[in-house]
């Protein structure tokens, strides 16, 4: 008797599974989404390739688990290492995404070079581009490319008897969505493909204790392509973007289970490769010499360290009935909000104002310690007055119009600091109980006062 074969109904956008077709899936609410995909009827197969098969599971008590643990491996860019929590830790499954010409393959294989030099066996597994088009590259960075191995496969089974072979501390897979498993019947690139070979991969990272990296396209809005479980599988999940100046790259850490979500990398791209940046706060701060209004510096606190950026506002005569108000880079409904705050609480009427604001460079502002900033940006441009080039704000804006205080105070105010800024405009809980060299510390309560100032 034949078998019966085993199918599903999977969304492409979102990777949500369904009972049935659809005409519209229930999970994103976009039409026209929803495919079938056959699964197969070989169940023994999946396991036999695994070779896992005959091992059994052992039970352990919590308290008798080892708690030492083991060196990272360092990626040769401290930026890097950063991001992912200080070091690639062994046996961790990494997806690195990106727009095409960001530099994850560059960035890759230099760290992969820095690993090899160090005397850890590497592999680079190409699905995409050719062993030629690679070793050009290597060429062209200056890498030595004598202890780096190289495989073109996109079968993740012949992959991993490859591995089992060569035994490699660290591994590229670049990229994830060119990968197919024999034990689903869809095309390379379907969800059921990239979801299937992502988790082969990972089940051999983990049981083999082997770095992996894989290398992940965006889609037009800059989210990762493929399912959403493929995030929930691994344990890092990486962005590398551009900003405004082509010439700097942007890495996030938008998952990470070995250190802190939201860290920064920075680095620039030069004809030898991606260079990290030391000091990523004068990244953010090429202001111009001549004094303009609603040009404001504030202190961020992304990850583990301080940044300074730049929030500029614009703030003009509304030419039709209904003012705009626009925010790049900064939460949409939190303008609205300050804006609310700035016409109660300090008597400016902007209702009939369109108002834009921006942060310089392409950053994505997330917390609310630029709240103070937002609103002297934009009294700034509505009484066109020019802020000076060296005084600094930053607070948080509640609804009664007090500027509450914010995290790592000191930190920030040392940073502002030790990039030339003389004047700092902050909480008053945040103020310092002792004086700083050459930064006067300006502490309001309130809304007022801090307008006042200017």
């Amino acid at each position: 008797m034949a078998k019966k074969q085993i199918t599903a109904y999977v969304c492409t956008e979102c990777g949500a599974d369904s009972p049935r077709w659809a005409g519209q899936c229930t999970s994103c609410g976009e039409w026209n989404v929803i495919k079938e995909i056959r699964l197969g009827t070989d169940k023994k197969s999946r396991t036999d390739l695994s070779g896992y098969a005959n091992e059994r599971s052992e039970v352990k008590l919590l308290s008798d688990v080892n708690l030492v643990q083991a060196a990272r491996i360092p990626t040769g860019f401290v930026e890097f290492d950063r991001v992912l929590g200080g070091g690639i830790v062994r046996g961790s499954v990494v997806l690195i995404g990106g727009a095409p010409g960001a530099g994850k393959s560059t960035i890759l294989l230099q760290a992969l070079a820095n690993a090899a030099a160090d005397g850890l066996p590497v592999l680079y597994v190409s699905g995409e581009e050719s062993l030629q088009q690679i070793a050009e590259r290597a060429h062209r960075l200056g890498l030595d490319a004598h202890a780096i191995k190289m495989l073109a496969e996109t079968s993740v089974q012949r992959i991993c008897d490859c591995l089992a072979l060569e035994k490699p501390a660290l591994v590229i897979i670049d990229s994830i969505q060119v990968m197919y498993s024999i034990d689903s019947d869809s095309a390379p690139g379907s969800v059921s493909q990239v979801r299937e070979s992502a988790s082969y991969l990972t089940q051999y990272a983990k049981r083999n204790n082997v770095s992996v990296f894989m290398v992940g396209h965006v889609t037009k809005d800059q989210s990762l392509a493929g399912p959403m479980t493929l995030s929930h599988i691994v344990d890092v999940q990486v962005v590398l973007s551009s900003t405004d100046d082509a010439r700097y790259r942007i890495m996030r850490a938008d998952k990470n289970r070995f250190g802190s979500v939201g860290e920064l990398g920075f680095f620039s791209m030069s004809a030898h490769g991606l260079k990290e940046v030391k000091n990523p706060s004068a990244m953010f701060l090429s202001r111009s010499d001549k004094l303009c209004s609603g040009s404001v510096v504030t202190v961020l606190w992304e990850g583990t360290r301080p940044l300074l950026v730049e929030i500029q506002a614009l703030v003009t005569e509304s030419q039709y009935g209904n003012p705009r108000r626009l925010a790049v880079g900064l939460d949409q409904n939190r303008l609205a909000m300050l804006l609310a705050v700035l016409t109660r609480h300090a008597g400016v009427f902007t209702a009939n104002d369109e108002i834009y604001a921006n942060v310089v460079g392409g950053i994505k502002v997330t917390e609310t310690a630029s709240d103070l900033a937002i609103i002297v940006g934009v009294v700034s441009s509505l009484k066109d007055k020019a802020i000076p080039h060296d005084m600094v704000f930053f607070g948080e804006i509640g609804l009664n119009g007090e500027i509450r205080p914010v995290a790592n105070g000191f930190a920030r105010l040392n940073e502002a600091e030790k990039h030339g800024f003389k004047q700092a405009v902050i909480p008053k809980a945040n103020a310092p109980k002792t004086k700083m060299k050459g930064l006067k510390i300006i502490a309001v309560s309130t809304v007022q006062e801090a307008l006042a100032v200017l």
